[in-house]
């Protein structure tokens, strides 16, 4: 058995929140994609997002007629699965957040704190377009309300492998 620790019932001790916050934000900052689930007149929808973060808020932008921002604009509840390259249960570690998306215009006064993470000139460089110019139109932000955070590995210190993290 190459890892006996994943044998048997699970632990069900949990993290205090500082370790749990600290693991979520290892992942978001080592991921790049996620999948954004959003619900609208035509049911659920499920869509690959390129993302970045600030803290424990996921922002990404999008066309404002495309489909996902037709189902924000409906209802703004909102699920984003990030997670981590399989290789085997022991590296099984991703995070469901859940969360109200908020959509800011440049002007928003919240704008420049959020765009201050969003990195938008690599894909800049990759689409040859000037650093000079940086993208217009709505950023997509979801302050996390609550996220379940998975990770296998933290069987092998005692702890349960899913976590639950609630905002304030």
């Amino acid at each position: 058995m190459t890892n006996p620790w994943l044998a048997g019932p699970a632990p069900t001790r949990r993290l205090d929140r500082e370790r749990l916050e600290e693991r979520i934000l290892n992942l978001l900052s080592s991921q790049n994609m996620c999948v954004l689930a959003t619900s609208g007149p035509d049911g659920p929808l499920a869509t690959p997002v390129r993302y970045y973060h600030l803290d424990l808020a996921l922002m990404f932008t999008a066309m404002p007629t495309s489909p996902k921002m037709r189902n924000i604009a409906a209802d703004p509840r909102v699920s984003i699965g990030v997670f981590a390259p399989l290789v085997g249960q022991a590296s099984s570690r991703g995070a469901q957040v859940f969360g109200r998306a908020r959509v800011l215009a440049d002007d928003h006064p919240e704008f420049p704190h959020y765009w201050s993470a969003f990195r938008w000139q690599s894909d800049h460089v990759e689409r040859s377009r000037s650093l000079d110019e940086p993208p217009t139109g709505p950023l997509v932000v979801v302050a996390a309300d609550r996220i379940v955070y998975t990770e296998h590995w933290l069987r092998r210190d005692g702890y349960a492998p899913r976590q639950f993290w609630t905002a304030k």
